[in-house]
């Protein structure tokens, strides 16, 4: 992750901790989707029966769909997120989601790009300094920032969980995620968000190692870069979690 956009001036007048110039998407030039970069299922994969697995006690997870990415102004903005698919493949999960009963948790997992007051090591202080340490933010922007996108805003409802990950890439450290999913006995996790070899690998690798079975939204989920995301999917998928797309996900899920 590399944040680059520098502050201008007058930017303690403004919500945004960037100046917000909205992005031309055929300058970007960006495909509206990587649905197309979803590699079929991992050999040890495809003799499971996805649609059984997704009918047990089931968890979603949305992490990172920030104003940091989505909306202009923001520190992420300039990665183009908001116009390569991953927030309309994103409110399709949730509403097909909304609609199994199996789903007994849902959970918008935030992570802020201004860490200045987390816990850190060397190592952390370091590479946080890189992100943000040349913006000279307000609390008022880092909150603007840090906050759920409008549209997922929308969808959230009583009883939903809103949680920070404080650790580098997962949310099953400094969270109450792993007591949720332990208090509703979830098997599966549904994880979206952004970065797909971040934060998204991150918490796949993590619920594994804790005993979950994590399946990925690969076209619900976004690299840096477009470029990076067919081998994001292909060490996801091959190693630690089933990749499919946001449409499989909803007829799977359909009963």
């Amino acid at each position: 992750m590399t944040i680059d956009a520098p502050a201008r001036p007058g930017a303690a007048s403004r919500i945004t901790p960037l100046e917000p110039i909205p992005l031309d998407p055929a300058t970007l030039g960006f495909p509206p989707s990587n649905v197309a970069s979803i590699p079929p299922l991992a050999p040890q994969w495809q003799g499971l029966d996805l649609r059984e697995i997704l009918a047990r006690p089931a968890a979603f997870l949305s992490v990172s769909q920030s104003n940091s990415l989505y909306e202009p102004g923001g520190v992420q903005y300039a990665e183009g997120h908001a116009f390569r698919g991953s927030l309309p493949a994103t409110i399709r999960v949730v509403e097909a989601a909304r609609r199994a009963p199996n789903f007994v948790s849902f959970n918008w997992i935030g992570y802020s790009v201004f860490r200045h007051d987390y816990p850190q090591t060397d190592f952390d202080r370091a590479q946080y300094a890189g992100w943000t340490g040349h913006l000279d933010a307000t609390p008022e922007q880092i909150a603007w920032d840090d906050a759920l996108v409008g549209d997922l805003r929308a969808l959230v409802r009583p009883g939903d969980n809103e949680l920070y990950e404080k650790a580098l890439q997962t949310a099953f450290t400094g969270t109450d995620l792993p007591l949720e999913l332990a208090r509703k006995k979830v098997e599966v996790l549904v994880i979206t968000g952004i970065h797909t070899d971040w934060c998204i690998e991150g918490n796949a690798r993590a619920a594994r190692d804790n005993g979950y079975l994590p399946i990925v939204i690969g076209d619900a989920t976004g690299t840096q870069h477009p470029s990076q995301e067919p081998e994001a999917f292909r060490r996801i998928n091959e190693f630690f979690a089933p990749v499919i797309s946001s449409a499989q996900f909803a007829e799977l899920v359909t009963r």
